[in-house]
């Protein structure tokens, strides 16, 4: 066995274990999709702090509008009150971007229960415990974020809301910085000591 030390530009990422005669294919895959799996867990726990304070997402095209524009243009946001948590409150959201119907407080702490332990399931501070991450890890905290999610929000979110098209993996991040940050895996390369894995050899090959 052996243990890789991810890393993107001088920062490190995660832990991995693996065969030293495992395809550099199979491995560049593998850890690809735990890199990009914490992303995804990064960005659900950001919406789902905004999830916890101000409720389901706007429909898009009331995002970002003043309530006087609302007014004026005849909109309707027909989620809010069908994707209401039982006992919400009401907390506007001033950025505009959620309708105000939040959880109330007990449930609230769900949400943020789940999600702190989402983070500490992917957490760059398991490189300093020297433990290894997989993508069982990364499944976990998805998880925990779903089962959260479906506990505080029984009628489920509305089909544009961040968090459920994270979870459906149906998110589009074209045009956002997310974008940027995620690794395409048909492009992926990984290099040790300034040389680079090639496709096709085993690990073997590089690190024997």
């Amino acid at each position: 066995m052996v243990i890789l030390l991810v890393k993107r530009g001088d920062e490190n990422q995660f832990l991995y274990e693996t065969d030293i005669n495992n395809p550099v294919d199979d491995v560049i895959n593998d850890v690809v999709a735990i890199f990009n799996g914490r992303l995804k867990v990064t960005r659900i726990c950001y919406e789902l702090e905004e999830l916890r304070d101000h409720g389901t997402f706007l429909p898009p095209e009331m995002q970002g509008l003043t309530d006087d524009q609302i007014k004026e243009l005849k909109l309707e946001d027909p989620w809010a009150k069908r994707c209401a948590p039982p006992g919400y409150v009401e907390n506007k959201d001033e950025m505009g971007r959620r309708c105000g119907l939040a959880p109330p407080p007990n449930m609230q702490e769900v949400l943020k229960k789940a999600s702190e332990f989402a983070k500490e399931c992917i957490s760059k501070k398991h490189v300093d415990l020297r433990k290894c991450l997989t993508q069982k890890d990364v499944a976990r905290a998805l998880d925990e974020l779903r089962g959260a999610t479906k506990i505080v929000f029984p009628a489920g979110l509305p089909p544009h809301d961040p968090v459920r098209m994270e979870l459906d993996n149906v998110e589009d991040l074209s045009g956002t910085q997310a974008a940027n940050e995620v690794i395409d895996p048909s492009r992926a390369c990984m290099w040790y000591c300034g040389k680079k894995f090639l496709s096709g050899n085993k690990l073997s090959d590089h690190l024997g």
